[in-house]
């Protein structure tokens, strides 16, 4: 295994078990490694810091994934991470009612790079960087190994990989894999569309947020804004909702959405489905709603472009608070990594103020359990949601 030297001042996030390690961290990268390469890594004074693999010349050189100095990099390194992370999945989540979820997240379960969705018998990869990719082979073969699916997609289609100038890819990699899965979550039933859906398919980050919900909808109109296949408005009809309006820019979302309906029981005549640009929609209604879902794709994805997102989130969220009845429920999120906790809050409160609208905050979420997140990766935070009492 290559050995590698970090400076000596430079091994405090690796010593606190910080998954990156920046190429400025080390004393000198040799010509010529291979991206996805196992490096050993050695502090300066020369004690044992971390196992890891090599992915580019670039700002983070190396990856973290082991801190075992006797650890192999083959068949059964893979093995042993997937089935550690899916036994935490099977032990937490998995269950009668729920058969879908994260099975690996990246850094936060030793594997960087690497995303593994469960859609009930069938899986969803992304592989995300060149290094992670090297191992595809070894990858797929522990997955087939632990979890023995039916079938294997690759989502592989994601902007992130253009860093590492490499092509986005989505295809069948193993057994078969129908157009629409139907997967179980809290008892309720999905179709989702793991080929051409966002995401992977569905927003499975999404699942306890969605439960929580259905606590607030008994008796109440709602509405689903960015509602992509229906989640939210399914949850709310479960709850006892007596309309829900879903609102969303893809007319193929909204047709799913209302198979999502239909499929576990609930009346066409209870719902709405309209075809518009959620800002358009909000700023043209003149209805009001008992409780109102705002989950909207990211507004910063790019750190340069904050200031310009955050008031994109301020704009939408006094849009959205003025459409909610008095003593009504917002669920408000944000997806965006570059977006702090407390900042989404510091806004919502501004967006408050221009509604003229009094916010209490009933709940605070975050990343569910199959999203788990090492504690000092605080670059991969990246979901927020607020349940709001106006």
């Amino acid at each position: 295994m290559l050995r590698l030297t970090v400076k000596q001042n430079r091994t405090g996030p690796i010593s606190g078990f910080h998954p990156w390690v920046f190429s400025q961290a080390l004393v000198k990268i040799p010509d010529g490694i291979q991206s996805g390469e196992p490096v050993c890594l050695f502090a300066e004074k020369g004690e044992f810091l971390a196992l890891g693999y090599f992915n580019s010349y670039s700002q983070i050189a190396v990856r973290l994934w082991g801190y075992d100095s006797s650890e192999k990099v083959d068949g059964e390194f893979f093995i042993k991470r997937i089935r550690s992370a899916y036994d935490l999945r099977r032990k937490y989540i998995e269950n009668s009612t729920t058969n879908a979820y994260r099975l690996i997240n990246g850094e936060n379960d030793l594997l960087p790079g690497l995303v593994v969705d469960k859609y009930a018998d069938y899986l969803v990869v992304q592989f995300h960087t060149r290094g992670i990719e090297f191992w595809k082979e070894k990858i797929i073969a522990a997955l087939e190994n632990i979890v023995g699916p039916k079938g294997i997609y690759e989502r592989s289609d994601v902007a992130v990989r253009k860093y590492d100038q490499l092509d986005e890819v989505q295809g069948l990699l193993c057994g078969a894999v129908p157009d629409l899965i139907t997967i179980e979550e809290n008892g309720l039933q999905f179709l989702v569309d793991v080929k051409h859906g966002q995401k992977t398919g569905f927003f499975l980050d999404q699942r306890d947020k969605r439960k929580a919900f259905s606590g607030y909808t008994n008796g109440a109109s709602v509405l689903n804004c960015f509602s992509y296949t229906g989640g939210f408005s399914v949850y709310a009809l479960a709850g006892g909702a007596k309309a829900v309006t879903s609102v969303d820019t893809s007319q193929s979302a909204l047709e799913l959405a209302r198979e999502n309906i239909k499929l576990n029981g609930f009346h066409a005549d209870q719902c709405q489905f309209i075809c518009d640009d959620v800002k358009h929609y909000l700023k043209n209604s003149a209805e009001q709603f008992d409780a109102l879902v705002l989950d909207p794709p990211a507004f910063i994805k790019d750190r340069r472009k904050k200031k310009e997102g955050i008031g994109g989130y301020k704009s939408i969220n006094e849009m959205a608070l003025k459409m909610v009845a008095d003593k009504g429920i917002l669920v408000t999120c944000s997806c965006s990594n570059h977006l702090t906790l407390d900042e989404f809050r510091f806004l919502l409160s501004e967006a408050g103020g221009k509604a003229k609208k009094i916010l209490n905050i009933l709940e605070i979420y975050t990343h569910g359990i199959d999203h788990t997140q090492l504690v000092p990766f605080t670059e991969g935070q990246y979901l927020k949601c607020f349940f709001l009492r106006i």
